[in-house]
């Protein structure tokens, strides 16, 4: 494997395992319109384009058999009491996945410079960067498009990312675990590892084209040649 000198990553099923919080703040939006809740496993497969799309995804199943027909203006109000609640629920159950930690500190020793691109919206991703991972990595952006910067997969959060850290973006390489990552890496135009214990299988990520992956924390080491 080349050389990379900056480590972009994910959030959610790549550094944390957010799902629990994601799905119960789901089933509060669905629950407060009158909607069947979804199953945790359901709604892992919402998860990856933002919580506009997660919350369509769930609406679009929830009101399947329904007498409720799916609109726009419902969206809307799903957004709505989905940020509602996640705002104040969103550590409740999250929490960074085991080993994370040692393999941040073992890459901030060896230079490594580290950025967080996530399509969380960005009030979350700050809150979760502040208080779990901000004395190793460096910068952490989220949904941010009202400012003009797409969301992943579009490459606009990892150019900035790189442009920030002052970096190269050939000695990059970004760590995610969805087609989405897989995605905004080759939109961007660098190599990409994909982990394995995030929200996807290994299968749905060899058939979106990864070649690359990580089955624990530790791998990522072993990638890059770090002992």
């Amino acid at each position: 494997m080349k050389q990379y000198s900056t480590i972009i990553f994910d959030l959610d099923g790549t550094l944390m395992d957010t799902l629990v919080d994601i799905s119960n703040s789901v089933n509060y939006a669905l629950s407060e319109l009158g909607l069947p809740i979804r199953t945790i496993d359901e709604i892992r497969t919402f998860v990856g384009n933002g919580v506009r799309e997660l919350m369509r995804c769930a609406l679009q199943v929830a009101v399947q058999g329904c007498c409720v027909e799916y609109s726009e203006q419902l969206l809307d109000s799903a957004l709505e009491l989905f940020r509602k609640h996640y705002v104040i629920h969103c550590q409740d159950c999250t929490k960074p996945y085991d080993g994370i930690f040692d393999v941040l500190r073992c890459l901030k020793t060896n230079g490594y410079k580290m950025a967080i691109v996530s399509n969380k919206p960005q009030r979350e991703v700050a809150i979760l960067h502040s208080n779990y991972f901000s004395q190793w990595i460096d910068v952490a952006y989220g949904e941010n498009e009202s400012a003009g910067i797409r969301k992943k997969p579009f490459p606009d959060m990892v150019y900035k990312a790189i442009d920030d850290l002052c970096e190269d973006r050939y000695k990059c390489v970004y760590v995610g675990d969805s087609e989405t990552d897989l995605a905004t890496a080759k939109q961007a135009g660098v190599d990409c590892i994909s982990v394995l214990w995030g929200f996807r299988s290994k299968e749905v990520l060899e058939q979106c084209g990864a070649t690359m992956f990580a089955h624990s924390p530790s791998d990522l080491l072993a990638l890059l040649s770090i002992s």
